[in-house]
């Protein structure tokens, strides 16, 4: 955490400026920045439920198209389905 304290006689302007000049050459902005749209690594076991999930559903919606039977509301009856 920066910490800046008021020196005698020193204006708010003054302090206020020497805090920014503190927090620019911390890295602090720059590390935030850069990490800010940066996403989480799923786990090994959610990419697997994941990877599972789309195959069921592929695999249903190759069987409907095959019968010729699928649409947007047999896509909605296999999702309630699988979940």
């Amino acid at each position: 955490m920066i910490q800046v304290k008021k020196k005698e006689r020193e204006t708010p302007e003054s302090l206020i400026r020497r805090f920014s000049r503190r927090v620019q050459q911390s890295g602090v902005l720059q590390h935030v920045r850069k990490n800010r749209f940066r996403l989480e690594a799923k786990s090994k076991v959610k990419r697997r439920e994941e990877a599972l999930y789309k195959t069921k559903i592929r695999k249903e919606i190759s069987k409907l198209k095959k019968l010729g039977k699928f649409d947007n509301e047999a896509l909605r009856e296999i999702k309630k389905k699988i979940n």
